[in-house]
């Protein structure tokens, strides 16, 4: 939200009454996050009626609410923390890591400064590396590009400021070539496609991205189908996916929004369970399978996302050299997909 556009003044339609204001003004102010605005609320940089207000305050119908300032930005700086990394290459250039699930990339809009200075990818790579490149700030030294928290799989990593810069230009370039492997909710009509559907950030839902946007960047994903399972908790395929992009959730809002979300993405339709239909039997379309009785238990979750960035090629931003890397699927992964398979 640029500072010119102060004071910026909003009115509160009836239909929102109810809403809270935090819920409100965010989707109001373009590309700023809920705790951006619950920032401005708490440095009185947002009135209601012209008084500060609570960002969980519930609104009436009728107010007026005015932005009179910018929120101050933090001063978060990443700090090094001993966490182990599976690091598959390393030179004085560059870094090829494996990240796990459940570890961020850098820090982020946390409740606190501590919580969202401990336990990110960003961390453990100052712990682990002399020198990584300043070229993304102080909260994201070494950062070319970005993983989601619970996708698993690799991440390249620039130690100085030449590297960073010409591993960006081969990523805006499109010249790094990425592939994943995704499981999907139900069988796909065609075995190979490509996904061409801008994406933005959800107006309403703003940790939520959606190709349903009016103002979406270009954005484009190629699916193969690896294999078709149809098990007692339903259909599923897997996929190999590859993006010619690489906008936020890019692979797992195209997927759902052709009616394939990713399994375990709750945040984009998937179930958080599955559950057993009580089929007496299984089948796979998979090569060397056979149809065996089932031995699956009643219910099966996933505590992340069925998505892993499965191998990554570029080339070396110093010496020119093609580079490619690989990482097999974790085993809690190959573990659910041979349950979902009755093995």
């Amino acid at each position: 939200m640029p500072s010119t556009a102060l004071p910026k003044t909003i009115s509160v339609p009836p239909e929102s009454a109810g809403q809270r204001l935090d819920l409100f003004l965010t989707t109001q102010l373009s590309d700023v996050s809920r705790a951006r605005v619950q920032q401005l609320l708490a440095e009185e940089k947002a009135l209601l009626n012209g008084s500060p207000a609570k960002p969980s305050l519930k609104l009436k119908g009728g107010e007026t609410l005015t932005v009179v300032g910018d929120a101050e930005p933090s001063t978060l700086r990443a700090i090094a923390e001993d966490i182990p990394l599976d690091v598959l290459y390393e030179d004085a250039d560059l870094a090829v890591v494996n990240k796990a699930a459940g570890m961020m990339v850098h820090v982020g809009a946390g409740a606190t400064d501590e919580a969202r200075n401990r336990g990110t990818l960003v961390n453990a790579l100052l712990h682990r590396f002399a020198q990584l490149s300043a070229v993304g700030g102080d909260n994201r030294p070494g950062i070319v590009h970005r993983l989601d928290k619970d996708t698993s799989g690799l991440i390249l990593i620039a130690r100085n400021d030449a590297a960073h810069r010409n591993l960006a230009r081969q990523f805006s370039g499109r010249a790094v070539r990425k592939r994943y492997i995704a499981l999907v909710h139900g069988w796909l009509e065609r075995e190979r496609g490509t996904i061409s559907l801008p994406i933005s950030r959800d107006s309403i839902r703003r940790t939520r991205m959606t190709t349903r946007g009016a103002a979406g960047r270009s954005a484009v994903t190629h699916y193969e189908v690896r294999e078709c399972v149809e098990s007692r908790y339903g259909k599923f395929a897997l996929l190999d996916v590859h993006i010619e992009t690489g906008r936020t959730h890019q692979i797992r809002v195209h997927m759902a929004s052709i009616g394939h979300p990713v399994v375990g993405d709750t945040l984009y339709g998937a179930p958080a369970v599955l559950r057993s239909r009580n089929a007496p039997r299984k089948t796979s379309r998979w090569k060397g399978d056979a149809e065996v009785a089932p031995s699956e238990p009643a219910a099966l979750n996933l505590n992340r996302n069925f998505l892993h960035a499965a191998a990554i090629e570029f080339t070396h931003p110093r010496t020119g050299k093609p580079l490619s890397f690989a990482a097999p699927i974790p085993d809690v992964l190959t573990s659910y997909l041979r349950k979902l398979r009755g093995l």
